[in-house]
């Protein structure tokens, strides 16, 4: 499913050679971006992939959107935002949509670093267990009672044991299980974060069947060569001197893994 077919850039460029985000797209000012199922935006560091995100994130309303400031030049971050465009899917008979679907959000790798912190915090688990008994019908007084009571502290134990016997990529992958659903547009900012190999391919995997056969749509930010290995996906090159797309295998990041493991093979065999 195509929710969102295309984004456009700010055509405008200014004076001020350091005016962020106009410094960090200066190569691709004006340039358009057409999306497809998966489309992945790749890049080195300080290549602008994460700020393209957030800067789509913030222009479509995103939830997880994140103000894009600059100490010095405020007044151009609100300009520039202004000053790009996107275009929705039309025609559903086609596979696309005329509207973001609800469930659309922005996931960044701080985000996924955040949440794992927070879930191993008493507080969080607190105010997590005394939710779910709400859920459960139990009164505002009962809730009092509760929040004092040994049950919950003896519950509070097994939970903290429970977090913490999970690593970092395992608790990474149950927030992605829990946040990915089918009928979403999904932006994901460097997922591979905290995952090994074999999570960032079946991360990978999971994802392209939720654009197969869920009507999901995904921009991904990201250079693990086992997620552009893995995703069928589009990929937009921002090391390139223009916006051009790439075969995974002709990217520099996959290529100086070919070549450190191609130099040592002797190694394995």
């Amino acid at each position: 499913m195509i929710y969102l077919k295309s984004f456009k850039l700010s055509p405008h460029t200014v004076n001020n050679p350091n005016a962020y985000p106009y410094n960090v797209f200066r190569k691709i000012t004006g340039e358009v971006l057409v999306f497809h199922n998966i489309t992945v935006v790749y890049g080195n560091n300080g290549s602008g992939k994460s700020t393209l995100l957030n800067l789509m994130a913030n222009k479509l309303k995103i939830t997880g959107a994140e103000e894009i400031t600059n100490n010095s030049h405020n007044i151009y971050p609100l300009d520039y935002i202004s000053e790009c465009s996107y275009a929705l899917g039309e025609n559903k008979s086609d596979g696309e949509s005329d509207q973001l679907p609800y469930n659309t959000l922005y996931i960044k790798s701080e985000d996924i670093l955040y949440e794992i912190k927070k879930i191993q915090q008493e507080a969080v688990l607190k105010e997590g267990y005394l939710y779910q008994h709400s859920r459960l019908g139990y009164t505002k007084e009962r809730l009092e009672e509760l929040k004092h009571s040994s049950q919950m502290y003896k519950q509070m134990k097994i939970m903290k044991f429970s977090n913490e016997k999970y690593s970092n990529g395992e608790t990474s992958m149950q927030i992605f299980d829990e946040h990915l659903v089918p009928n979403g547009l999904y932006l994901l900012d460097e997922p591979e974060t905290s995952l090994s190999p074999t999570n960032q391919i079946k991360l990978a995997e999971e994802i392209n069947k939720l654009a197969r056969f869920f009507d999901c749509q995904f921009i991904i930010a990201t250079h693990s060569p086992f997620m552009l290995g893995t995703l069928d996906a589009k990929i937009y090159n921002l090391d390139a001197p223009l916006l051009t797309t790439n075969r995974w295998t002709e990217l520099e990041n996959v290529r100086f893994f070919y070549d450190f493991f191609n130099k040592r093979k002797n190694e394995f065999e």
